[in-house]
């Protein structure tokens, strides 16, 4: 997870770092693939988020964190420059469209990132209840 503020997720990615957790899990808890457990009862036994969710909020704590420093701050200015075309095909999976579809999809604003305590209140969304 060290690291995963920056990555640009893919559902190839993320797909891959889920079934590796899930294998982790499965080891953990000495259930094989042969017994037929089923991976919501893996993680719910041990009581922990996908991986894929941590990785969104840690994302959307670091932007909560950029937005909320004065403009002289150096990865704040970066973060303006916009982005260049990429010419036919599909648009690159970038770190910008990566928040922006993960705070949409928590259904919150870049203005909720001046007040810490309602941006920390909706961004932590990893723990299962």
């Amino acid at each position: 997870m060290f690291g995963s503020e920056f990555w640009t997720t893919k559902k190839k990615r993320e797909k891959k770092i889920h079934t590796n957790e899930m294998k982790m899990l499965r080891w953990a808890a000495g259930v094989t693939r042969l017994d037929r457990v089923r991976n919501e009862y893996v993680r719910g036994s041990f009581k922990v988020a996908p991986i894929a969710e941590n990785m969104a909020e840690s994302c959307m704590r670091w932007f909560g964190y950029v937005m909320r420093r004065d403009e002289e701050y150096a990865v704040k200015k970066a973060l303006a420059i916009p982005e260049q075309k990429n010419g036919k095909g599909m648009p690159l999976t970038t770190w910008s469209t990566t928040v922006t579809k993960d705070m949409e999809r928590v259904q919150i604003n870049t203005q909720t990132t001046h007040d810490r305590k309602t941006w920390r209140l909706q961004t932590r969304r990893a723990d299962p209840k």
